[in-house]
């Protein structure tokens, strides 16, 4: 990830961001610009003009956690907002984000029985995080990296994403799907909602670990290939994921809404575990479908997931079949007809710009 004065960058657009009323300022002239000047911000944090446009250009190093603390007020910085200012200030100054990245496919933590971490360079998922994603098969299940890489998921999961399935996911990436898959705006009915969280969280990872090679492709790729990335990355917006609720369309279930959780995981640094629950009985129903249906026809068979109808067809042609089917029960007339992320399938999840080949 580029490093280069990211803490002026981010003052300088969330300063852009604050009204002068919101900050208590009566304007009495015309501004040429949106937001607050630099010198009322100094102003309100309690430090220098000087100093401000110093630290904004990039020639003043190592704010102190008080001044860092009062810009965050004066912005209007919520928690992580404020957490992402103090990750980009400290960048080399201490370790809290100067956080070593495994070389690809190499080395991961160990247990005190000697078991493999997730591994945030993508090298897999500890055989107990495996069993923890089986044991918890009846809602999906995942383990994402910091560059949103799926490390591991069960296969409720990889149903519910629409994956092409392998026992191990090589660079199934969120990120990549959301930005470069054209059937993911099917997938995800709010798309743009999903869009902003995504650009959010990367660009939160990337505060906490600023020379993550994986980041930085993945950023790299999104910037080079997607308008509205570049866009939204240049809001520098940051957001967490911790819980919330998403909206999926799937192909056999149609519409429902999940709750999802994500914990951190102890030991594997940068990685989170994923988890999606139903909050009402219409997703509980759409769910178990799902689960029996996957059952049925696992993920994976073949190099083709079970769907009734190729995700992201292109137009009039799509051929999703749909049928009355009791919840908790398999309609036997469920079958695949198209491949989904199989080599030459127009828009389908899992393609070759989400599989990353080429």
């Amino acid at each position: 990830m580029k490093s280069q004065n990211e803490l002026g960058r981010y003052l300088a657009v969330r300063r852009s961001r604050v009204t002068p009323r919101s900050a208590g300022i009566t304007a009495l002239d015309r501004r040429r610009v949106p937001g607050l000047r630099r010198e009322e911000v100094a102003d309100l944090a309690g430090v220098s003009a000087v100093y401000y446009t110093r630290l904004e250009q990039g020639r003043a190093r190592n704010p102190s956690d008080a001044v860092l603390d009062a810009l965050a007020r004066v912005l209007l910085l919520d928690p992580t907002e404020r957490a992402h200012l103090h990750d980009l200030a400290h960048r080399g100054r201490d370790g809290r984000t100067a956080h070593r990245t495994a070389p690809p496919g190499g080395e991961r933590g160990t247990d005190e029985n000697g078991e493999h971490g997730a591994g945030a360079g993508g090298a897999g998922t500890r055989d107990g995080l495996k069993r923890l994603l089986a044991a918890v098969g009846a809602v999906p299940a995942y383990v994402l990296g910091p560059a949103m890489d799926v490390l591991d998921a069960n296969g409720l999961a990889r149903s519910l994403l629409a994956h092409p399935g392998s026992e191990a996911p090589a660079r199934w990436n969120l990120a990549l799907q959301v930005f470069l898959d054209p059937a993911a705006r099917r997938m995800y009915p709010r798309w743009e909602e999903v869009a902003r969280q995504t650009v959010g969280f990367l660009r939160l990872s990337g505060g906490r670990r600023p020379q993550d090679p994986r980041l930085a492709e993945v950023v790299a790729r999104l910037s080079g290939r997607s308008e509205e990335f570049r866009s939204m990355w240049s809001e520098q917006e940051v957001r967490d994921k911790t819980f919330g609720m998403k909206r999926f369309r799937h192909p056999v279930v149609g519409e429902l809404d999940l709750a999802y959780e994500t914990l951190a995981l102890p030991g594997d640094e940068g990685c989170h575990l994923v988890v999606f629950t139903a909050p009402d009985p219409r997703a509980d129903a759409a769910l178990r479908l799902l689960g029996s249906w996957t059952a049925a026809d696992p993920v994976g068979t073949n190099g083709t997931v079970g769907t009734v109808g190729t995700v992201g067809t292109n137009g009039p042609e799509e051929r999703t079949q749909r049928h009355r089917v009791p919840p908790g029960t398999v309609d036997e007339r469920v079958r695949p007809v198209g491949s989904v992320g199989s080599a030459g399938s127009a828009g389908s999840v899992g393609s070759s710009v989400v599989a990353e080949r080429g």
